[in-house]
């Protein structure tokens, strides 16, 4: 292994202690609980073993020194004032920042090289092909063309670091296969003017563009087709303390579409604590530039987590034992109630059983204000369960799932007036029979189409089941009087 540059070591002058507790390859090591961040503190690239860096690459690092100074920085983007106003939410339950980070063990790194080596589809309309690349180089190529000059085609924009999110960060994180739908990227980039979000669009239509198949003629492609080719959902949102943009891309329903979401400020950026996790992939990336050799249990480099629950090990805790948590659910968009019943109807638990009721309130309150028209209550809901029940396992859940939903707003709902409860219970219960009743088609139509074999304990016709007839011996009856009373 060749040492860190001498200039390298100077730049971190308070990692001297981390660095005498580097493990060389002779010395191997396993660590299984994440470490936590004090704050300013700096870390080395590499947790295990030592890689040269270059010139060319020293921003990177002087970049990742300051991810962990929580207070008094940009976090997540925009500025101080905006940072400090997205985290006061958490300040109040949690005053200490250092909790909100950790330091990754080896096999959550390798579960996350794993991800970043999935080869992801982006599929098509049309007649244009499928995409097959590597998160990794999907990753690289965008971050590439926010930061190239304008002049050679980029945007020309500072990306000040690359987080792995939601569903994806909690399969790394989580000790138990941990199934997610999408792959959600964040960008943290400065988003001051109208101009920059055109930039940010410019550059993933860009990287689509270059990421092209060979043999593909380019001719007559332009950035509108491409956006209707590649591109499923569009968002932007520049409003105050919020200013954001999110760019999905995939067509295909039961592949996972691939969610970029770039940042400058953003108020509330969780629904509930074990969807609150975000992997920092900078010092991964740039291992991946640096490094000839994979990744192993004596070579992998510093990789930072963070929470933004505000609370790294207890936002693990719930995770790992499948348990609910939230803070002011009355700040999110729709008030996580239709997450927090697919949480329960995959068998996750309230972590404070007496004080979930008035959550359910502060949830069912916020969704009737964010949706009040039953129209709309109806397009979310089919919306949500076009987007989160996929394949066989989440399509099984999906009456269930709409039941628990009766039942929470039937106990929970004390917001809206008689007729208005009465209508979205009736929209509920409507599309749970629509479930009930294709859920039961299916059931025949397999059934039917199953090959022969010996009968089966049940049959399924008509709607109905039906049992065999078990045949019962006739007994005769022994007594041939009354038997004498006692008394």
């Amino acid at each position: 292994m060749e040492k860190v540059n001498g200039n390298i070591e100077k730049r971190l002058p308070e990692a001297e202690e981390i660095w005498t507790g580097i493990v060389t390859m002779e010395e191997p090591r396993k660590e299984t609980i994440n470490r936590s961040v004090n704050p300013g503190q700096v870390l080395p690239l590499m947790q295990c073993g030592s890689l040269e860096i270059g010139e060319e690459r020293q921003r990177r690092v002087a970049m990742m020194e300051s991810l962990c100074q929580v207070n008094g920085t940009k976090s997540n983007g925009g500025n101080d004032s905006n940072a400090n106003n997205g985290n006061n939410n958490h300040n109040s339950d949690c005053p200490d920042p250092q909790q909100r980070l950790a330091v990754l063990s080896f096999e959550q790194v390798r579960r996350l090289n794993d991800v970043m080596n999935e080869v992801v589809c982006i599929h098509g309309r049309g007649n244009f092909p499928t995409l097959e690349v590597r998160l990794r180089d999907l990753v690289t190529v965008v971050r590439s063309k926010l930061e190239s000059d304008p002049s050679n085609g980029g945007a020309g924009m500072r990306v000040r670091d690359i987080r792995l999110n939601g569903g994806a960060a909690s399969h790394v994180l989580a000790t138990e296969s941990q199934p997610y739908n999408d792959l959600d990227l964040i960008f943290a980039v400065e988003l001051s003017s109208g101009r920059n979000y055109d930039k940010v669009k410019a550059a993933v239509l860009g990287s689509l563009f270059d990421l092209l198949p060979e043999g593909v003629s380019r001719k007559r492609i332009t950035t509108c087709s491409l956006k209707e080719a590649y591109v499923s959902k569009m968002v932007k949102v520049n409003n105050d303390g919020d200013r954001w943009s999110l760019i999905s891309l995939g067509n295909s329903r039961g592949h996972r579409n691939v969610e970029l979401k770039f940042v400058d400020s953003m108020r509330r950026q969780f629904e509930f604590s074990v969807d609150s996790f975000q992997i920092v992939l900078d010092s991964l990336l740039l291992f991946y530039e640096c490094s000839k050799l994979p990744i192993g249990e004596n070579f992998y480099p510093t990789v930072v987590g963070e929470s933004v629950y505000g609370d790294f090990q207890e936002a693990l805790y719930h995770l790992h034992k499948k348990l609910i948590s939230t803070r002011h659910p009355e700040e999110i968009r729709g008030g996580g109630l239709l997450k927090y019943c697919n949480l329960l109807v995959k068998m996750y638990k309230p972590s404070q059983p007496d004080y979930i009721k008035t959550l359910e309130r502060y949830m069912c309150s916020r969704f009737f204000i964010d949706f009040p028209d039953i129209s709309q209550q109806r397009a979310k809901l089919e919306n949500y369960l076009w987007n989160h029940f996929v394949g066989p396992e989440e399509e099984a859940l999906k009456y269930q799932y709409l039941m628990l939903l009766h039942s929470v707003v039937e106990e929970s709902t004390v917001c809206l007036m008689g007729h208005e409860r009465r209508q979205t219970l009736a929209l509920i219960e409507n599309l749970a029979y629509q479930v009930f009743c294709q859920e039961q088609q299916q059931r025949l139509t397999n059934h039917q189409q199953a090959p022969p074999g010996p009968p089966t304990t049940y049959v399924y016709a008509n709607g109905y089941y039906y049992a065999p007839v078990i045949p019962t011996a006739c007994y005769t009856c022994t007594c041939n009087s009354w038997m004498a009373c006692s008394s």
